[in-house]
């Protein structure tokens, strides 16, 4: 609000100042975008506008949404049957029959609450599992912003760098045509200008390209996100305080705990299903002018319906169990890779950092060549070592976010 008021004052000013209705609406226009531009631009904006608008994500939730209503099918009793009957004699004297009959079947007791429980269980279970699909496509988007900030910090060195050797070619055809220099230098600048202008469109076309992914990932809607400046990063804890904050917030390890309790339920289930079902009703019979009714009852024996599905449900509560063994123990070895990356990737980043601040390799050599103290071989040689390695630390820095994107990603 504070912000808003500062433009509205200015652009107040502006009015009183200059009367031309032209410049002032130039001069709003611009203040808009600028406004926009900058409300757009900061990561934690551009994921939660994916996080709502991402298709993918809409779609898992309405999914997830159905599965719960399914599994809340059938914890009812089964339909009630009708049954009637009519029946006419044979001789005429022998009299007509009547049957009615309306029989309703029960699982044993205890299976409904078995049921209900085994339902509520798969319903927490999908919760965890529309996490981890938001979790993933929240990283592939976070991973496009560090990219883009790393090809935007890109393209305003290579921007640097082709204005440098724009003013040297500049520089030497002067020279040329005052008779001071000679074509070889000419043609060394020409070339080296046409590798940088190569450069230049090639990181363009990646910047181009990740803004598409991001429009994709924010559901096709238009997205603007021209940061170079990576987020300030969290104090990073030791690793045996990061995978235990990982592994207790993780929504893939969460949903295996989840399929092992499933399991559990479901062997429960089914020994309640292999007990006698039993079944009540009402049954009227007329003969011949007397009328028979009362009360039907019914067990079924349980001998071969569900034989062997108790011991299914068995090993499928065997198999839960030794999957959730195996993420656990491979997911550590994961994280503790990608946390011994992230610790040498800050080693080198650490050193890169030192080395920059006081260097000032560029200024010095486009000084040298200018009083002639190196060739412009010379001058090219080491201007592509400086900036190589000043590209080699940006690649590093890139990875070291990405790296980091990782390892909080149980927080997107």
């Amino acid at each position: 609000m504070k912000k808003a008021t500062t433009i509205i004052h200015s652009t107040y000013k502006f009015i009183i100042q200059h009367s031309s209705f032209k410049i002032y609406m130039s001069f709003i226009i611009l203040m808009l975008l600028s406004v926009n531009g900058s409300a757009q631009s900061t990561m934690e904006n551009v994921l939660t506008e994916i996080k709502k608008n991402n298709k993918s994500i809409i779609a898992s939730t309405q999914y997830w949404e159905a599965e719960k209503l399914n599994y809340k099918t059938g914890l009812t009793p089964a339909n009630p049957t009708v049954e009637y009957d009519y029946l006419y004699g044979s001789p005429v004297n022998a009299g007509n029959q009547t049957e009615f009959s309306i029989n309703q079947q029960f699982d044993f007791p205890t299976a409904y609450f078995k049921k209900n429980q085994l339902a509520n269980e798969q319903s927490a279970r999908a919760q965890f599992q529309l996490t981890a699909t938001q979790q993933d496509i929240l990283l592939e988007a976070k991973n496009a912003c560090i990219q883009l900030v790393y090809h935007n910090k890109m393209q305003i060195q290579l921007s640097k760098q082709k204005k440098n050797t724009e003013k040297i070619v500049a520089d030497f055809n002067k020279r040329l045509e005052t008779g001071d220099g000679n074509i070889l230098d000419v043609n060394k600048a020409k070339l080296q200008l046409l590798e940088i202008n190569k450069a230049v469109q090639n990181n363009q076309s990646e910047i181009n390209q990740l803004n598409q992914k991001l429009i994709e990932l924010n559901g096709g809607n238009a997205i603007i996100f021209t940061d170079t400046v990576y987020n300030e990063l969290p104090l990073i804890p030791p690793f045996e305080q990061l995978e235990s904050d990982y592994e207790s917030n993780d929504p893939l390890r969460k949903n295996l705990e989840q399929e092992k309790i499933i399991a559990e339920k479901k062997v429960s289930v089914s020994k309640s299903l292999s007990l006698p079902k039993i079944e009540l009703g009402y049954h009227y019979q007329g003969f011949k002018g007397q009328n028979y009714k009362g009360i039907h009852t019914g067990i079924s024996i349980p001998l071969w319906e569900n034989k062997n599905t108790v011991k299914q449900k068995n090993a499928e509560q065997l198999f839960a169990g030794l999957e959730l063994e195996a993420h656990i123990n491979e997911h550590y070895y994961h994280i503790k890779h990608i946390y011994e990356k992230y610790a040498n990737l800050k080693i080198i980043l650490s050193d890169y950092q030192t080395v920059f601040t006081t260097l000032n390799s560029a200024a010095l050599l486009n000084k040298a060549l200018a009083l002639g103290e190196i060739t412009t071989l010379q001058y090219f040689l080491e201007i592509n070592y400086y900036n190589q390695a000043y590209y080699n630390y940006l690649e590093s820095e890139k990875e070291y976010f990405l790296t980091i994107a990782e390892l909080y990603k149980y927080q997107l």
